[in-house]
């Protein structure tokens, strides 16, 4: 009995860590609340079936890897060049090791925006805006927080109602 309130308060904090870690890139939000929910599983009176756990398992890796494509493929979608693109995945690891958690919002914004004014000097035949891919990569940005917040609210549904069941 002991234990399993040692494995809920953790599960909480890995669970807090996990939705801080959804809009503060440096911290694997999803990642970081399944590991809440695993923890939750162990507990002596938890409802909660392996079949979830593998499904939110999967959908962790898949929200994970979607919110490292998502700034450069929208970046591309945008209209910005492979120079944008390369610019915003060059940015986003810059400015994760200089900026820190802000770098990862400013490095691919700058990285694309920069990356565009270096291709537009390099080939004259491109013109491509640099806001319009340096914007690209802030939605894609926006859209990888969105969905890790949507993922880690349906397993905190499921932590909740294994926590107080009907």
């Amino acid at each position: 009995m002991f234990l399993d309130y040692v494995l809920i308060v953790f599960a909480i904090i890995l669970f807090l860590l996990g939705f801080a870690g959804c809009v503060l890139p440096i911290i694997p939000g999803p990642p970081i609340a399944w590991l809440s929910m695993l923890l939750l599983k162990f507990t002596s009176f938890s409802e909660i079936s392996w079949n979830l756990i593998i499904v939110l398992a999967l959908v962790t890796i898949v929200v994970t890897v979607l919110d490292y494509i998502f700034p450069a493929w929208i970046t591309k979608k945008m209209g910005g060049s492979s120079w944008g693109v390369w610019g915003t995945v060059i940015g986003i690891v810059f400015g994760l090791i200089f900026l820190g958690p802000i770098g990862v919002i400013l490095g691919p914004f700058l990285g694309a925006f920069v990356g565009e004014i270096i291709g537009n000097k390099q080939n004259k035949n491109l013109n491509n805006n640099p806001w319009r891919s340096a914007l690209g990569s802030l939605l894609g940005f926006t859209l990888g927080t969105g969905i890790k917040l949507f993922s880690v609210g349906v397993m905190l549904y499921f932590f909740i109602k294994d926590l107080w069941p009907n």
